[in-house]
């Protein structure tokens, strides 16, 4: 048993966690112990992966909906100006961002098999009664319970799905999950002009049925998650004693500290608000999730304005290519970060794809150079989401402390989807939303993600060089275990 082992099992304090990070397979070769890993992690791409993107894409797709509901009819048949519309819009983001932060605690006090199927069912109810509302204020009320509701699952399978893997598996995951978003707008599109051909059915709209079938599918699916979502590593069913060790003791390997069972105090709270990696990663998330949900929600608006004099079911059709090339493109560059381990020269570059196009949106007249604008806006941003929040949990140790980072990041990005919410006027031409999108991804995402890579890379530098050793002189192992990312043995993700 090397150094470290030692000191990862002198920090247990019961009997069961020992056992948990004991080597089961200490009498195999290396050869074995190999194979025997690759069999694991594939078990659990099989069992965790598919059905949190399954959930994803419905979860994504029930939030910006409305925008193809708008072009259905919804605005006429409420009586919505663009103003009152935005506020819709905008409600959403409002409660889906105040409860974000917390989110994550409950997910990990109350357990995953039982918080996400809850919270499904009640954003799916929310989503029924988007179909039965015949009043602005109505819809408002909706749009707020389905923020509320829907909070807590993208950070909270970001996080859990960071409890499972190594830090250079964790990227190519999450990629793979959020690129359930980007299909959810391909499958948006395609789903919108199937319902819409329901209009007048049951003596309800288009847009009505686009909300109701959605949200009556998402309720199903929710009850079936009972079952289908599993808990944390240290209390899955579906694997075996000898595998739970096996997870635990592989991220107890990779610096992860969050392969023990912690309890939650105040001070794990006070440790992500004095982090400045916390706050440089809100302001970069927030640098490609307002433009995110500025893209998705009026992207069916700006592809019927282009002027071609497209039908409503033809501008549906049009707005999913762009979504399906950036599901790939999220994928690739999650693969390329986790082997490259560079997740910030990822981000850099994919950035510059999104300014280029939104640029393209702002500066020509040509449809087709802006329809061509909407697919490098689409790759610039969908792969920095996964990106960031991959790197985000790379780069902070510790249970709850990445849960509360994980909540405040993503919290604050989706608070800047007040901002896409009220920035698209103007038809055609939509100067102000595009360039206000323009300018989050360059200084935001781009200049924040330049500013990240630098000062992790010189942090590191510091702890090669010895100047971070003072940290842990007359420290317990066990003391040393509990600084997490400040351990000057915890090398950051660039």
């Amino acid at each position: 048993m090397t150094d470290k082992e030692k000191h990862s099992s002198d920090a247990n304090n019961s009997h069961d966690e020992g056992d948990l990070l004991a080597d089961p397979d200490a009498h195999l070769s290396l050869e074995e112990k190999e194979e025997v890993d690759r069999k694991l992690v594939r078990k659990l791409d099989l069992m965790l992966i598919p059905w949190l993107c399954f959930l994803y894409l419905l979860a994504f797709l029930d939030r910006t909906n409305i925008g193809n509901a708008k072009l259905a009819g919804l605005g006429p048949d409420l009586g919505l100006t663009t103003a009152s519309y935005n506020a819709t819009l905008t409600i959403f983001f409002v409660s889906y961002a105040v409860f974000e932060p917390v989110t994550n605690i409950l997910l990990k006090r109350l357990r995953p098999s039982y918080f996400i199927p809850i919270t499904m069912v009640l954003w799916g109810a929310s989503m029924l009664g988007m179909g039965f509302v015949d009043s602005w204020s109505g819809l408002m009320a909706a749009r707020w319970f389905l923020g509320l509701t829907e909070a807590g699952l993208f950070p909270g399978v970001n996080y859990y799905l960071s409890c499972w893997y190594k830090r250079s598996e964790f990227g190519v995951r999450a990629a793979i999950f959020f690129s359930a978003a980007a299909l959810s707008g391909s499958f948006g599109g395609l789903l919108a002009a199937a319902i819409e051909l329901m209009d007048g059915a049951g003596g309800r709209a288009g847009w009505a049925w686009i909300f109701i079938l959605e949200g009556l599918f998402t309720v199903l699916v929710g009850f079936a998650s009972f079952w289908m979502v599993h808990d944390f590593p240290d209390e899955a069913t579906f694997l075996t004693e000898q595998d739970r060790a096996r997870v635990l003791r592989r991220l107890k390997l990779d610096q992860q500290a969050s392969a023990e069972h912690e309890s939650f105090k105040m001070s794990y709270l006070w440790d992500a608000m004095r982090d400045w990696k916390m706050w440089l990663g809100m302001a970069i998330y927030m640098g490609c999730d307002m433009p995110l949900y500025a893209f998705s929600l009026f992207l069916p608006t700006i592809v019927n304005d282009l002027g071609w004099n497209t039908s409503i079911v033809r501008s549906q059709l049009m707005s999913v290519p762009p979504y399906a090339v950036a599901a790939v493109l999220t994928v690739v560059v999650g693969f390329v970060a986790d082997r490259t381990k560079s997740r910030g020269l990822c981000n850099i570059v994919t950035s510059l794809f999104g300014v280029a196009g939104f640029a393209m949106l702002l500066g020509s007249q040509q449809p087709a150079v802006q329809y061509a604008g909407t697919f490098l806006g689409a790759m610039g941003i969908y792969p920095c989401i996964a990106n960031t929040i991959s790197w985000m949990a790379n780069n902070i140790e510790g249970v709850y402390k990445r849960g509360v980072v994980l909540g405040f990041v993503i919290g604050w990005g989706n608070l800047n989807g007040v901002v896409s919410s009220n920035i698209y006027y103007n038809t055609p031409r939509f100067s102000e939303g595009h360039g206000v999108v323009m300018g989050y991804m360059a200084v935001f995402l781009f200049g924040g993600s330049v500013l990240m890579t630098v000062l992790l890379r010189r942090e590191n530098a510091a702890r090669r060089r010895g100047d971070r050793d003072h940290l842990v002189v007359g420290l317990t192992d066990k003391e040393i275990v509990a600084l997490g990312d400040q351990r000057p043995d915890f090398f950051y993700t660039v």
